[in-house]
């Protein structure tokens, strides 16, 4: 039998009641909606690879040729960091309004979910500048308005990860994860209103449109498998930090009873 703590309470006061397994706990509904969705990530973009690099034609050389199939990951992935940054801000911007773990996770979720995406397209877009422009990187309007955004993202992360967990530390994250988001729609429209080197490719009107029928096919498959990714990563990481605030709290209130002592 446990020991009694110094106010008479046990120690197994902590202890989860009721029958627990580890298959009760891989086979509940939450669990198994989120192995499904896994699943079907995984699923889709094992067709999305196979399909881009054994079915969709090489586009023209002054659009980089080959190199040009990564487009199909490049262009989703930006999708996919602007998605993450509206889950940013609304967790923020919730948080700031009316704290609690449960928004303060959505807007840490959010921002590091952003990074992860935002790296994709800084990635992935050099090595296809290389081939189409002859340079890794210029300061286009658009490029530079991006990497802007995906390093106010990086702060929010690093804010969280360095500079502890209280209140006045989520406040000023929430805030810099509003201010991140502000600048996507200049990403996304700087290109139309300030011109630069990168093409607007989507659309006949700029770098020849999407001529054959595959090719809108393989970007509308990149953006559902880049949108599941995202929701995956995004649930993934808010249930983590869920758990880790449920943690902190209990600890709290064990070292409060005397039930732990440092």
């Amino acid at each position: 039998m446990l020991d009694a703590g110094p106010n008479g309470r046990q120690i197994d006061d902590l202890q989860p009641k009721g029958a627990s397994t580890t298959l009760s706990a891989v086979t509940s509904p939450q669990n198994k909606l989120f192995y499904g969705l896994l699943a079907l990530t995984a699923c889709v973009f094992a067709f999305l690879i196979g399909f881009v690099f054994w079915v969709v034609p090489v586009a023209q050389e002054q659009a980089g040729g080959l190199a040009q199939k990564i487009f199909y990951f490049h262009v989703p992935s930006a999708y996919a960091m602007y998605l993450c940054g509206i889950v940013c801000c609304l967790g923020s911007g919730a948080y700031l309004l009316n704290p609690s773990d449960a928004r303060d996770a959505v807007a840490r979720a959010g921002a590091e979910c952003a990074v992860v995406f935002g790296s994709m397209m800084l990635t992935s877009g050099p090595l296809w500048a290389k081939k189409a422009w002859g340079v890794y990187w210029t300061w286009d309007p658009q490029l530079t308005t991006l990497l802007l955004s995906v390093l106010v993202y990086v702060a929010v992360v690093v804010l969280r990860a360095f500079a502890g967990n209280g209140e006045a530390e989520r406040k000023f994250a929430a805030a810099l994860g509003v201010l991140g988001t502000v600048n996507l729609p200049i990403i996304h429209y700087s290109v139309l209103k300030w011109g630069g080197n990168h093409p607007i490719v989507v659309t006949r009107s700029g770098g020849g449109g999407l001529h054959h029928a595959s090719m809108t096919q393989a970007l509308l498959t990149g953006f559902l498998a880049m949108t599941l990714l995202a929701t995956l990563l995004l649930w993934s990481r808010a249930r983590l930090a869920i758990a880790a605030s449920r943690l902190a709290r209990v600890e709290e209130q064990a070292i409060s009873s005397g039930l732990i002592d440092y």
